[in-house]
């Protein structure tokens, strides 16, 4: 009952702070797998919330989620952004895709990814 009332908590939090983001499932194979709520703002690209059950973690999905989310966010120009939790070793994942630490808020930290050229992206 608790997760189920968090749940609903969070995304209606998510439904009024980020209104015309794009709410999706992550597929593979036609069976859910994860989720990528993201956020296709004006000047940047929110990843609001990127998550895969555990079973698919450490196998190059999230890699490649944010290789599409950070590709169109090139594309337009924009940055790449998100909050992570301090404790998140997904941090490594981030840091990985050039993401740098922007700032804090509460328990949470702020990344960026600045838009990468075509030049740029074959020497990473």
């Amino acid at each position: 009952m608790f997760l189920a009332q968090q749940f609903r908590c969070q995304t209606a939090h998510y439904a009024g702070a980020y209104a015309d983001a794009a709410f999706l499932i992550v597929e593979r194979d036609g069976a859910p797998v994860g989720r990528l709520y993201l956020d296709r703002g004006p000047r940047e690209h929110r990843i609001v919330d990127i998550s895969l059950l555990p079973e698919m973690r450490n196998r190059g999905y999230g890699g490649a989620l944010l290789d599409q989310v950070c590709a169109e966010a090139d594309a337009r120009g924009r940055i790449t952004s998100l909050h992570v939790a301090e404790s998140n070793p997904a941090q490594r994942l981030y840091r990985r895709k050039g993401f740098r630490a922007a700032g804090e808020s509460g328990p949470y930290r702020l990344m960026i990814r600045e838009p990468e050229t075509v030049g740029r992206r074959g020497a990473r």
